[in-house]
């Protein structure tokens, strides 16, 4: 496959997030999976130094049900 056949990356703004459990993280960039060519985005904790980390993007910019509410994963606090 050459990079002219490949998808574009979703877009997603960098900065920082706060999960829906409460801790807060920043958004570093977007990313292909190697093998399966996924969307990942690359973040990582404000409130360690656990290092960088990466999440499906279908599933670090989906909802989750919290009490019958229906909110997002990861919010963007500006």
């Amino acid at each position: 496959m050459s990079e002219a056949d490949l998808p574009p990356l979703p877009a997603i703004a960098p900065g920082r997030y706060r999960h829906y459990k409460g801790g807060e993280y920043e958004v570093l960039a977007t990313a292909r999976h190697s093998e399966t060519l996924e969307a990942v985005v690359v973040y990582r904790p404000l409130y360690n130094d656990s290092g960088w980390w990466v999440r499906p993007y279908a599933m670090f910019t989906g909802t989750v049900v919290v009490d019958g509410v229906e909110r997002p994963r990861f919010a963007s606090v500006g």
